[in-house]
């Protein structure tokens, strides 16, 4: 009885073993008697006991391997360490399982070997500037190199790139050279535009200036020829009012209807002004007799009436 459970549960062990599920992305290879038969992929399987066996389980996932720097030579013969990382991914379990013993130290050597070979044909400078280039040239190459073993290269990164420490001493203070060259640049450029803007600022405010005196001339100017104008203006306006009034005083003698006696006095009055020391001439009227009658009459007229 105890012989057939044993029995039994040995049975059941072994068709357990018997079962197998794939994860997602992952596939199984499988052996008949030691000979390749086939590769599961994600599912749930089933194997012939003590014939069929799981040869290699592989990873499909896209998979990232930092690789320690490695020393290389470039072109002109300096020495430094640049350190790699790749990203693969498993295409062929069957090829990766029995194209190469070990495939990532496979990848590792070959790496390597690439990267010296890139870098041998490259000067210092050229392989500080040119990374793209060199992660392309090795991605292409890599990728090649691989394809047998089931393996693609999707892509190849510099991770660090170490010259050595006079060399990085020198590239330091050259950059500290460029960086203090470049802002002596800015400086003097800044300083040219400042004496540009002052210059104009000057300029701008000479045109002003002078635009303002030409102004203020014009309005002096303007200011003085209509004071003249004023000037004439009340001399015109003077002479009329003396005329005006001349006219209004002989209007006024007519319309008053004055005799000859009166005239005769205007006369006299007008001589008298004529001759009140200040004319060089004097002229004497025809009538001259006649005006001394008239005074002598007219101040004996004065007289009587004073007494």
């Amino acid at each position: 009885m105890i012989v057939l459970i044993v029995f039994i549960a040995i049975i059941l062990v072994i068709l357990a073993s018997c079962v197998k599920i794939v994860p997602q992305a992952n596939a199984y290879v499988m052996e008949t008697l030691g000979s390749y038969k086939e590769t599961w992929g994600n599912g749930i399987h089933f194997k012939i006991p003590f014939v069929e066996r799981v040869a290699s389980k592989v990873n499909l996932k896209e998979q990232v391997v930092d690789f320690p720097p490695q020393p290389v030579i470039t072109k002109d013969n300096v020495t430094m360490r640049i350190d790699t990382i790749i990203f693969f991914q498993i295409t062929d379990p069957k090829l990766y399982a029995y194209g190469v013993e070990n495939p990532i130290l496979a990848i590792e050597n070959l790496t390597a070997t690439t990267l010296r070979n890139i870098i041998g044909d490259l000067e210092l400078d050229e392989t500080l500037t040119s990374r793209e280039v060199i992660n392309t040239k090795m991605g292409a190459a890599l990728d090649i190199a691989t394809d047998p073993w089931g393996i693609k290269i999707n892509r190849v990164e510099l991770k660090n790139i170490m010259p050595p420490a006079a060399i990085q001493e020198a590239m330091e203070k050259q950059m500290k050279a460029e960086r203090e060259r470049r802002e002596a640049i800015l400086r003097a450029e800044g300083q040219k535009k400042s004496s540009i803007l002052v210059a104009e600022g000057k300029k701008a405010s000479a045109i002003l200036d002078a635009e303002a005196d030409k102004q203020a001339a014009i309005l002096k100017a303007e200011a003085e020829r209509q004071k003249r104008i004023n000037e004439a203006q009340g001399q015109a306006e003077a002479i009329r009012q003396v005329q005006q009034a001349n006219a209004d005083g002989i209007r006024m003698l007519k319309e008053a209807g004055a005799d000859e006696s009166v005239l005769t006095l205007k006369s006299l009055d007008a001589l008298g002004r004529i001759a009140d020391g200040k004319a060089t001439k004097i002229v004497v009227p025809s009538d001259l007799q006649g005006l001394a009658s008239l005074a002598t009459t007219l101040k004996e007229i004065v007289t009587d009436k004073e007494n």
